[in-house]
């Protein structure tokens, strides 16, 4: 595989005198940060869902904290069947050099040369440009829609994020121009609230051509070691890297994964850390298997949770929110449970955090490792996401206002409570908050010092 760097041809020149100008050429570009949104991406080529160009390129981003020290995309085990999908492999890390892609975006001045810059850089002539983007709220993918301001955008969903709202509020010079969303039907039925604000239609990607790809993933990865039969498998998400959960609270939470599925019956355990989570992590399990006589198997190689889905048959898949987790339960047909979903709902900060609709989803669906709950009717699952998304973002899905305030005047109870706040209801005036004659009591300035008063003398008592 090749990664092009640069070319120095152009395309669609200006035609001799008295002759019409050549044809433009169109090409599109296809940004993509995991294997797993690659495959997606395959999945809809496959699928016929994106229209004919003359060329098609894989930009690469590695969005990684160092992503000096992390595999990219075209670096991964299993990339290799996906490549021949694409004329070019780029680069957008090389492109931007030194710079981060998470933290870089072009000033509004710097566009009309930065888009030269890209042109010349990758061979792009005056060509056609289609550009297809995942997480659009934030960079790099609103830099490079950005930096090609004349191209028509299309979005892909590279896990559950996309059920939920659109995490900030997007320039209308770019969401206008996105037409269309496609998403994995991870959850059947329910449609994603992403770009809904500028009208964008969601499309499915059909699960037989993403299975298909996935198949093909699988042959391209080195062999793995050997996997004992009806283990169950831990999913790590490294959770304390995204601040959510302390280094220790994530150890913990393996711990408890390991310990309730022993608890079910399995004596032999594989556990899949996420690739930059600290060896650490490992370690713990290790002592812990020890502990209750188990086999451990820590499966160091780098490859989608989809992979050993299909070639080891887990018994059983553990894990808190990750998206392997649907992707087990609804395309695999295997037994999931989910652990520690609960107490996010409480830390996740602030509550227009996007990580809050995925852990919404698996607390409200999947069953519960330690079988403490049960699971959310399906057929309330709609008005949930919708209640969730407006408290999450009432600017952005305004029009969602009726919804929630239906969903929570008739469903809000013991088991739902846990996936609002009480102030953050009362806020927005909704039903479930803080009655109306006693929601003068935060903005009285008598009651916050008379709280204030009790909770120093409280303090002093203690001491």
């Amino acid at each position: 595989m090749t990664r092009t760097s640069g070319t120095s041809g152009t395309s669609g020149t200006a035609g001799t005198p008295g002759r019409p100008h050549p044809p433009r050429r169109t090409t599109q570009i296809f940004c993509a940060s995991t294997l797993y949104g690659l495959a997606t991406l395959a999945a809809a080529l496959d699928s016929d869902l994106f229209p004919a160009a003359d060329r098609r390129l894989l930009l690469v981003c590695n969005n990684a904290t160092n992503p000096e020290t992390a595999p990219a995309v075209d670096e991964m085990p299993g990339f290799a069947p996906l490549r021949d999908r694409f004329d070019a492999v780029l680069s957008w890390n090389d492109a931007i050099s030194p710079f981060h892609p998470g933290a870089w975006s072009p000033r509004p001045d710097d566009v009309p040369l930065l888009e030269r810059y890209l042109r010349l850089l990758w061979g792009l002539g005056d060509d056609r440009v289609e550009i297809v983007l995942e997480s659009l709220q934030v960079n790099p993918a609103q830099a490079i829609a950005q930096v090609f301001p004349g191209a028509p955008v299309e979005v892909y969903a590279d896990g559950l994020m996309s059920y939920g709202p659109t995490r900030n509020k997007i320039d209308p010079l770019i969401g206008t121009r996105v037409r269309r969303l496609l998403h994995l039907d991870l959850v059947p039925g329910l449609v994603p609230l992403l770009l809904t604000e500028f009208g964008v239609e969601a499309r499915t990607v059909p699960t037989s051509a993403f299975l298909k790809v996935l198949g093909q993933v699988g042959e391209g990865v080195p062999e793995l070691p050997p996997l004992p039969d009806g283990a169950a498998l831990l999913l790590g998400q490294y959770l304390s890297a995204l601040d959510i959960l302390s280094v220790r609270e994530e150890e913990d939470l393996h711990v408890r994964m390991m310990r309730g599925a022993v608890a079910r019956g399995h004596r032999s355990v594989v556990f899949k850390p996420h690739p930059t989570a600290p060896a650490r992590y490992s370690r713990v399990l290790e002592a812990e298997a020890e502990r209750l006589g188990v086999e451990l198997t820590v499966l160091d190689t780098p490859v989608l949770a989809e992979v050993l889905f299909e070639k080891a048959r887990p018994a059983l898949v553990v894990g808190c929110f990750s998206t392997a987790l649907f992707t087990a339960s609804a395309f695999y047909e295997l037994p999931v449970a989910r652990i520690g979903t609960e107490p996010l709902l409480e830390r996740l900060t602030p509550f227009q955090n996007s990580n809050r609709v995925p852990v919404v989803l698996a607390d409200a669906l999947l069953p519960d490792l330690e079988e403490k709950d049960e699971t959310v009717p399906g057929d309330t699952l709609t008005g949930l996401l919708h209640a969730v998304g407006f408290v999450m973002q009432p600017q952005i899905c305004s029009g969602l206002r009726p919804a929630a305030e239906n969903y929570l005047r008739t469903r809000l109870g013991p088991r739902t409570q846990r996936y609002f706040k009480r102030k953050r209801l009362t806020s927005l005036g909704l039903p479930g908050g803080i009655p109306e004659r006693l929601a003068f009591l935060p903005r009285n300035s008598t009651a916050r010092r008379v709280v204030r008063r009790a909770k120093a003398l409280r303090k002093a008592v203690r001491r």
